[in-house]
């Protein structure tokens, strides 16, 4: 009878583990057909500035005429602003401020969501084209740009997106987009005119168009409109309203994109003269100047 020795016996099964192993690790590491997808870029911005820090008490006193009758204490307390509330400041933030005078009541209201994108496929750069497009679409303009494949591959990402959002338990996102496809509510709670206590109605005397030129006729450099030359993408919207059966009501939004934020700025005036109607070329260089600045802000 033949005997082999202990050492001889140890190293025997230690070469057969090895090769054992070698061949499981090789079968287990290589899966045909999977493909490795590398996940997108992050956005640019990780944070958001404090929206009612963000206007310059300079740029308020403009915008708000009224508070200049104000005691200086009544003044602070305007130009503070009101912040509104939000789940994750880090993801959304705004501020709304109010001004009123004998003649006429002034409203300013400022947004900044910061997008973010849980499919890893797709940036949040890109994420928060997609959802710009949206509420330019919702207030009936178009980029050049926009085609129609990609307004296909936009519901797409959206949908795809909208399933991370919620396995992520994501609810502030989900309302963010649902904000964007109704072109009259407000993203957070800001300045309207039902503040007031009375429903607002297209004038129809006017048909909400910009007459501002006093011949009757729509001017239509003031129509709303894409903006070519605010951060990388922007629109303006103008809305007259009636409030009740008396005073007019306009409102001008602009809204733009920056990497991954969007920002919106909303500034609103109504005259206590019925007969009034405010100034929309005021109204428009006034916000679009103000956004100009938060492009700046968000530069620096």
């Amino acid at each position: 009878m033949a005997f082999v020795t202990g050492t001889a016996l140890l190293a025997a099964l230690v070469v057969g583990c090895s090769a054992d192993s070698g061949t499981d690790g090789s079968a287990a590491d290589s899966k045909p057909g999977e493909e490795t997808v590398a996940a997108a870029a992050p956005g640019k911005y990780r944070t958001l500035p404090e929206p009612c820090r963000a206007v310059e008490t300079s740029t308020l006193k403009d915008l708000l005429p009224g508070a200049a009758e104000l005691t200086e204490e009544q003044q602070q307390k305007v130009y503070e602003g009101t912040a509104s509330v939000t789940y994750d400041t880090d993801r959304r933030v705004g501020c709304g401020w109010k001004s009123e005078d004998p003649s006429s009541s002034h409203t300013l209201f400022i947004d900044f969501e910061r997008v973010v994108s849980y499919d890893p496929a797709v940036s949040d750069d890109d994420r928060a084209r997609e959802v710009y497009t949206k509420k330019e679409t919702a207030a009936g303009l178009s980029s050049p740009s926009a085609t129609p494949d990609a307004a296909k591959s936009t519901e797409n990402a959206a949908d795809k997106e909208k399933g991370a959002e919620k396995d992520a338990g994501k609810k502030q996102t989900s309302a963010a987009s649902d904000d964007a496809s109704d072109p009259t509510s407000h993203a957070l709670s800001g300045p309207t005119p039902e503040d007031d206590g009375t429903d607002a109605a297209t004038d129809p005397s006017t048909g909400g168009e910009n007459t501002d030129d006093g011949t009757g006729t729509p001017d239509e450099s003031l129509q709303p409109r894409v903006l070519d030359d605010l951060g990388d993408s922007a629109f303006l919207d103008d809305l007259l309203t009636r409030a009740g059966s008396t005073a007019q009501h306009r409102t001008v939004k602009v809204v733009f994109r920056t990497s991954n934020v969007i920002v919106t700025v909303e500034y609103a005036e109504q005259p206590t003269v019925s007969t009034m109607v405010p100034d929309s070329k005021e109204l428009q260089e006034k916000a679009q100047a103000l956004a100009r600045k938060l492009v700046e802000k968000f530069s620096e």
